[in-house]
């Protein structure tokens, strides 16, 4: 068992990003994937544990609070959390706070990746995507001292009650979305969207790419596909694409990353 510990979860990358920043940091660090249910649950023995995630729809991403009912974490270790988002905090704070108890919290926001929704630089406080990275980075290190020195929160965890309902909804409204899904002419099989899908929501049925009913609107199909080939119908076809120039596909897919 690693001194630190950090459960992850990413959909483009920007997350991951932060993770690996702050754990090169801390030092002595595993950070463990949560795009699918996590490779180890029972972290008792690490003296600190992260948890580091985006906002979908006002909450946690896909299966997350699910898989957070199963971590075992000591009563005495250090926690923390970094929640990341285009404008808003939303209650997955709120959510992980009730499960396990937060030691210190920070939000920043950074570029978004829901292309169906809006394009990537519309992010508050807005800046381009090089800016945008430059002020992760920063804000990586700033949080890894905190922690590195068991900083705590004096501020307690935001409530954000009014996300509730808009969450409640989200999956219905990311499966809509998902049927929408479609892969134009440019599509050449290379199989990386369906190795980057946190769901299994994408096969191959001979020339033809098939989407099906599980889509969470992570938007990693639509961001890492080499040839821009798949679409939210027509809403993204003019949209740049975008994901975190420092994350690649297998980056996403590791189960366990040691630093």
């Amino acid at each position: 068992m690693k001194e630190n510990v950090i459960f992850c979860y990413s959909g483009t990358g920007n997350c991951l990003d932060m993770a690996k920043n702050i754990a090169k940091t801390l030092g002595d660090t595993d950070i463990i994937m949560m795009r699918r249910y996590p490779a180890v649950t029972d972290v008792r023995g690490a003296k600190r544990v992260g948890f580091i995630f985006p906002c979908y729809g006002g909450g946690l991403p896909g299966h997350v609070e699910r898989y957070l009912h199963d971590i075992k974490v000591d009563p005495d270790a250090y926690t923390f959390a970094i929640n990341q988002s285009a404008a808003y905090k939303g209650e997955g704070l709120k959510k992980l706070n009730e499960l396990i108890p937060l030691d210190y919290w920070a939000a920043v926001t950074h570029q978004c990746t829901c292309i169906w929704l809006f394009p990537h630089d519309l992010m508050m406080p807005k800046m381009g995507a090089v800016e945008a990275q430059a002020r992760s980075e920063h804000f990586a290190l700033k949080f890894a001292n905190d922690i590195k020195n068991n900083v705590k929160s004096k501020r307690s965890v935001p409530k954000a009650y009014w996300n509730t309902a808009e969450h409640a909804a989200w999956p219905k409204i990311a499966r809509s979305q998902g049927q929408s899904l479609k892969a134009n002419d440019k599509c050449v099989i290379c199989g990386t969207c369906a190795k980057v899908c946190p769901t299994g929501n994408i096969r191959y049925a001979g020339k033809a790419v098939v989407f099906g009913d599980k889509c969470i609107s992570c938007c990693a199909c639509v961001q890492y596909c080499p040839q821009e080939a798949i679409n939210f119908g027509k809403i993204t076809e003019k949209r740049e694409r975008y994901h975190n120039v420092n994350i690649t596909v297998d980056d996403l897919n590791q189960e366990i990353i040691s630093f």
